[in-house]
């Protein structure tokens, strides 16, 4: 599929499944997106997800995926070892209101979003370098956010400690994950320690594909005690389990 009629007509149809309706500038944001993607997997190991189609339904479409489970269009949103920018980019080309903050540990990677964010010219969205143990220890960054968002990171006790250490009381952690659910039954001990609890799951199937996804929506119940997260590495070596 060449970037085009049959790119936008996927992209389209595929936001409309999700409830979400597309406009030109909008679309426009996405192929240029695309295609600075494409220039830049080139040079490095962005996205294993090379073909056009793949990379609308696997990578823009799963991102906006979250859109109908997140209430408020002006909330401030912390997406966790964002990568290639999914799915905070999405995000923001379709709910531009919404403040959003990438973070992720490879610095090429920051260089490769801030390109992008200016190519598209959004507001509103920065990009950082760093570590989720690192970064959820900050003070203007820790329990400051209404969302955290992580897409293909780590396992979900592992993803917890990452995530809700940005998220205020009464906020969201939205997990984006595979069909295979065991993780969860693994994770009430993290939930416990760090004060959140799971208050539903969704199960979907990516339009144009027979691919399951759950969204899990943890909801943060009180504030995570300060001795977490843990220092670096130590949640992926040790995970609350």
């Amino acid at each position: 599929m060449n970037a085009g009629s049959s790119f936008i007509t996927v992209l389209k149809e595929g936001a409309r499944e999700l409830g979400l309706s597309l406009n030109d500038i909008q679309v426009e944001k996405f192929l240029k997106y695309m295609a600075i993607l494409k220039e830049w997997n080139e040079k490095m190991n962005l996205t294993a997800i090379e073909d056009d189609h793949d990379v609308v339904i696997k990578h823009f479409i799963d991102s906006l995926s979250i859109l109908p489970y997140m209430e408020n269009k002006d909330d401030r949103l912390v997406d966790i070892g964002t990568g290639a920018g999914f799915p905070g980019i999405p995000v923001k080309i379709v709910y531009d209101s919404i403040n959003v903050t990438l973070l992720d540990s490879l610095d090429k990677r920051i260089k490769f979003l801030n390109e992008v964010i200016s190519a598209i010219e959004l507001k509103g969205i920065f990009a950082y370098h760093g570590r989720a143990e690192e970064y959820g220890a900050k003070q203007e960054f820790r329990e400051n956010f209404d969302i955290a968002t992580a897409r293909a990171v780590a396992n979900l006790p592992v993803l917890l400690e990452y995530c809700l250490p940005f998220v205020k009381t009464g906020g969201y952690f939205i997990a984006m994950k595979g069909s295979n659910l065991e993780e969860v039954h693994n994770s009430q001990k993290a939930l416990k320690e760090l004060g959140g609890e799971i208050q539903s799951i969704k199960e979907l199937n990516l339009p144009f594909s027979d691919i399951k996804r759950n969204i899990i929506i943890i909801k943060k119940l009180r504030q995570t005690p300060t001795r977490y997260p843990r220092k670096a590495g130590k949640p992926s070596k040790e995970p609350l389990i």
